[in-house]
């Protein structure tokens, strides 16, 4: 990863927000600008130069995991050492906010409690702004660079490879944390560094439950079972739902999965760029209301990914963000009748220059088993 280059554009950037420094403090962004993955950081970037703020836990790894940027060993929380720093420069209280001091200092809103804030700000006072700053990070971190593409490409491998576990493991009576199990462990032996989310395994009625993790239920002699699993792999995720049928599907099952596939299938082939995330979505949504299953797809088309599960985009309703090449998204409608049963179909989707390109397996035929 080059992330001399990100921390580069990211310090360059700071100018025209007006901001004399940014404190990093969401733990993904402090990996995906300097590489550190440990779980106390503090990441300040200047225009002029950078520092991670961490403990004593962390020394060796900080040292491993970055290159080119000072590095703090604090007793105190990385958050008030990075404070601290900040109120006893020499001449900060006296620099002008608008030539892009350090007396503006930029926070993460979403990544700070009111009461880290609020302390923060005591350490500040008459030396320094705090001001929320705009998602820059998030923002760059939306739009993979090859390294990431390739990173995610196998993520996305070794995730799906689990579904042949699901498969082997889906029996009536056994329990969805079985399977659950199974797949995890097969996971770790196959190289994952964990799994992006808590394996959803739900089955039969519980198969109406959008994020039903798996639970000490039995799967029943019939009905579907929803799958939803991914991996993390070099600090990336991949995802991945596929529903199958335990017994012979009624029609109506049938009917269900066919116009979850089929939303799914033309959502896929709205994506290429220029596309907005809401145009995206429309796509899944008015084949599901031909179908009169519209009121029961209660969740966004998808969403991006990366080094978090859920980054930017969202693909749902009002979403202006215009697909760029580089994003990876998932692509995930799914219909939820509550009590008696459910279907959602993913997949990861790469956007190109001309297109998509599907990352993930592309078999989605009904598996009965």
């Amino acid at each position: 990863m080059d992330y001399a280059a990100r921390l580069q554009r990211l310090q360059a950037s700071l100018a025209s927000h007006k901001l004399g420094c940014l404190l990093i403090t969401h733990l993904p962004n402090v990996h995906y600008l300097c590489g550190f993955a440990g779980s106390a950081a503090v990441l300040m970037v200047t225009a002029h130069g950078c520092i991670l703020f961490t403990d004593g836990r962390y020394r060796a790894q900080a040292a491993q995991e970055t290159k080119g940027i000072r590095i703090v060993i604090a007793r105190k929380p990385p958050l008030v050492a990075a404070g601290e720093w900040l109120a006893t420069r020499r001449g900060v209280s006296s620099r002008s906010a608008t030539s892009g001091s350090l007396t503006s200092v930029g926070i993460e809103p979403e990544s700070l409690t009111a009461g880290a804030r609020d302390r923060l700000s005591t350490l500040l006072k008459g030396k320094a702004r705090l001001r929320s700053a705009p998602a820059l990070v998030e923002h760059a971190r939306m739009v993979k660079d090859a390294a990431e593409i390739h990173c995610i490409r196998q993520a996305v491998t070794l995730g799906a490879s689990l579904f042949n576990i699901a498969r082997e493991k889906i029996r009536p009576g056994v329990t969805e944390i079985e399977v659950a199990g199974a797949m995890e462990y097969e996971a770790r032996r196959a190289g994952a560094e964990g799994m992006s989310f808590p394996t959803i395994i739900a089955s039969g009625f519980r198969s109406a439950l959008v994020h039903g993790r798996a639970s000490r239920a039995g799967i029943p002699a019939s009905g579907f079972v929803v799958c939803d699993f991914g991996v993390i792999l070099a600090g990336y995720c991949s995802d991945r739902t596929r529903t199958v049928h335990v017994g012979q599907p009624y029609k109506a099952a049938q009917h269900l999965y066919q116009s979850v596939l089929e939303a799914q299938q033309t959502a896929i082939g709205a994506v290429r760029p220029g596309v907005t995330a809401a145009e995206v979505d429309g796509a899944a949504r008015r084949v599901l209301r031909k179908r009169k299953l519209a009121q029961y797809f209660t969740h966004s088309t998808g969403h991006g990914l990366g080094l978090e599960i859920h980054e930017p985009p969202r693909l749902a309703v009002g979403q202006t963000q215009k697909l760029e090449p580089g994003m990876v998204i998932t692509i995930e409608p799914g219909v939820y009748i509550p009590g008696q049963w459910g279907v959602r179909i993913e997949d990861v989707v790469l956007v190109t220059s001309s297109g998509c390109e599907v990352l993930t397996p592309a078999d989605k035929e009904l598996v009965v088993i």
